[in-house]
């Protein structure tokens, strides 16, 4: 009895405690039901849905980009279609070495490569990330792969749209590439272009040239397929799925907007042949007087087709190891000193402060003395007395040293960078660069010293501290050629919808006019005359640097350059340019205009190696001939010398250029 008492007193102890256990389960099996309540009642058609997912598959369908047209309509860049095929790691599981054997004998890959891709891309990218194992498949491998798809999880066989570029590598630098955008690409460009557009894993973009800068107008808006698919990733086979409720099966891709350029195709096609195809390194472009690009080529050149297929490792390597540097824009990227064909610019100067006059003699022997230094002329014995005109057809370097003396480097910066030289020329293309006008401030600035008097010289025959690019001179003779007509480059034309409705219309644009009264900055009609006439000659005369490049129904203006790539002690400085190494010789420049007499297109050319200007000047011509065969037929049966202009000396002696330009310590 006693025990029973001790019992119940301990039972009643513990009472209240059992009473806040019952409580907590009491309150647990609440708050399961009121879980169960939320999930199944309230949130139950959202989680269905989400539920369901996991049975969908959703296959973006990439939009095709618009297609690039020339001047006239031609295709220059457009959309091929073709087979990809791709792999899913969240399907395929364990069983990826069994299927990158099969997948690897379709499609004559090596398996270990393809398990390689499909780890490599688990890692950066998660399992969910469908991997792309090959793509412009042959109809071979589309049969192959459809034997085996339904035996492997995660294979799967997709329609795309590759880039396609006919012309190859001829404009590669101009029209540039797509391919899909890297994960160090993806949160920049999306914080860049904010709500015009979000970027995913897997898209293709623009990677350089037109295609980027013009991407956001050329993607279009991709479309989406909605299917239901088995546990093993399989799209079903039993008829239409009540999984997919309101959602449409397919969402069409819209297509990008359609681009027209400037540029003229068959101009391009003679241009790229004439420069790469001849095996010249360095930029060309051509363009008509209102600053419509016709032509831009660069070279060495590659293939943009190779891009997008996905370019492989070693090809990469080699392009990006080559010392000619193909994949870089030499037009606009590249830079150098302009030689003689800153000569013109320089006697625009002169005659326009009263240094000279057309009619001038200057004594102009084989070497002058200025401070402790020799400079020499390009001809040992010098040209003698010679007028402006004449300085500039034979392309004198004593008189312009003269020049340089006489105007000083502030006089010679005002006029120069009027022209355009040392800035950009603001077209629509990314990595232009400004190339350099030299002045006292920039040199005090940049490298602490004071200007001194010696590189005037320097300057006044386009070397020393002056850059500039293939562009920049083409502009700044073009204007010469218009009597002082600035004008911005451009090479976009129009913007057009898929249904070719225009979006938007560039105009020509003249930023600068020289002969303006209202202007800040006048040249007189006459020194403009005068220094035409000289590069008329320069081609045209008896002694002119380019005269292996006379044209019969037409007359082109112009003038040769050679730019010094490394100094020469003073005996070698007339010795033989091609028996150089490759990359110890001048380059070569050609920058010009025709008709000379009423212009209408004008280049500007860059041989990087060359040794002679005069081969570039050979370029030039061919260039105007295609030019003339299209656009003015009529011409090519008259001769230049029953049209009106000055009449010509026939040659007898052979078309040589003298020895380039030069000066020695």
């Amino acid at each position: 009895m006693a025990q029973y008492v001790a019992n119940e007193h301990e039972a009643k102890e513990y009472l209240p405690r059992y009473r806040i256990l019952y409580m907590l389960i009491g309150f647990t099996f609440t708050l399961f039901f009121i879980r169960l309540w939320y999930l199944q009642i309230i949130n139950g058609a959202e989680l269905r849905a989400f539920s369901e997912q996991n049975s969908i598959k959703e296959t973006k369908i990439a939009a095709p980009r618009g297609i690039i047209y020339d001047r006239n309509g031609e295709i220059l860049v457009e959309n091929l279609p073709g087979f990809e095929v791709t792999l899913s790691p969240q399907y395929v599981g364990r069983d990826l070495e069994t299927t990158a054997e099969a997948v690897g004998k379709a499609l004559n890959m090596a398996p270990a490569t393809i398990v390689q891709m499909v780890q490599r891309s688990k890692k950066l990218n998660g399992p969910f990330r469908v991997v792309k194992l090959k793509d412009n498949l042959s109809r071979d491998e589309i049969f192959n792969l459809e034997i085996i798809k339904n035996e492997y999880a995660g294979l799967d066989i997709r329609e795309n749209v590759l880039r396609s570029y006919p012309l190859k590598a001829d404009g590669a630098q101009l029209f540039g590439y797509v391919g899909e955008v890297s994960k160090r690409q993806l949160p920049i460009l999306n914080e860049k272009y904010g709500e015009k557009l979000k970027l995913q894993q897997g898209d293709i973009i623009g990677k350089a040239g037109l295609e980027e800068i013009l991407d956001l107008d050329l993607r279009g808006k991709d479309g989406i397929s909605v299917q239901q698919v088995d546990a093993r990733g399989r799209e079903t086979q039993n008829g239409e799925s009540k999984l997919l409720g309101n959602l449409t099966g397919i969402v069409q891709a819209t297509p990008g907007n359609n681009v027209v350029l400037t540029v003229d195709k068959d101009i391009q096609d003679t241009a790229y042949r004439a420069f790469v195809g001849q095996g010249f390194i360095g930029g060309l472009v051509a363009m008509k007087s209102n600053g419509e690009v016709l032509a831009w080529v660069s070279g060495p050149s590659y293939d943009p087709n190779e891009f997008s297929t996905g370019i492989s490792g070693s090809l990469w390597s080699k392009l990006i190891n080559d010392p000619d540097r193909p994949l870089r824009n030499k037009v606009i990227q590249d830079h150098n000193s302009p030689g003689s064909t800153f000569k013109p610019l320089i006697a625009t100067a002169a005659l326009s402060e009263g240094v000279i006059t057309p009619t001038t003699i200057v004594n102009a022997p084989g070497s002058m003395r200025f401070g402790n230094r020799v400079y020499h002329d390009h001809q040992r014995g010098g040209e003698g007395n010679i007028t402006v005109s004449e300085a500039i057809e034979r392309s004198s370097n004593v008189f312009f040293y003269k020049m340089g003396i006489a105007l000083g480097i502030e006089k010679m910066f005002r006029y120069i960078s009027n022209f355009g030289i040392g800035k950009k020329t603001g077209i629509e293309l990314q990595g232009e660069r400004s190339g350099l006008m030299p002045s006292p401030e920039w040199k005090k600035q940049t490298i602490g010293e004071e200007w001194q008097p010696g590189e005037n010289l320097s300057v006044a025959i386009g070397q020393g501290f002056v850059l500039t690019t293939p562009l920049q001179m083409a502009i700044a003779y073009n204007a010469i050629a218009n009597y002082g007509k600035v004008v911005k480059p451009f090479v976009v034309r129009k913007i057009m919808s898929p249904e070719n409705k225009v979006i938007t219309e560039f105009e020509p644009k003249i930023v600068k006019d020289f002969g303006d009264p209202n202007g800040e900055f006048k040249v007189k009609r006459e020194v403009f005359d005068t220094v035409r006439e000289a590069m008329r000659r320069v081609v045209n005369g008896t002694r002119g640097t380019a005269r292996g490049s006379k044209l019969k129904f037409v007359e082109i203006a112009g003038k040769t350059g050679t730019s010094q790539v490394m100094s020469f002690a003073a005996n070698d400085i007339y010795s033989t340019c091609e028996n150089r190494p490759k990359y110890q010789r001048h380059h070569g420049w050609f920058i010009g205009y025709a008709p000379a007499d009423n212009p209408e297109i004008a280049f500007g050319i860059l041989a990087e190696h060359a040794c002679h200007g005069s081969n570039a000047a050979r370029v030039a011509k061919e260039i105007v001939q295609s030019y003339v065969a299209k656009y003015h037929p009529e011409w090519l049966t008259r001769e230049t010398d029953k049209k009106g202009t000055k009449p010509v000396i026939q040659i007898q002696t052979p078309a040589t250029e003298p020895e380039p330009e030069a000066e020695v310590d």
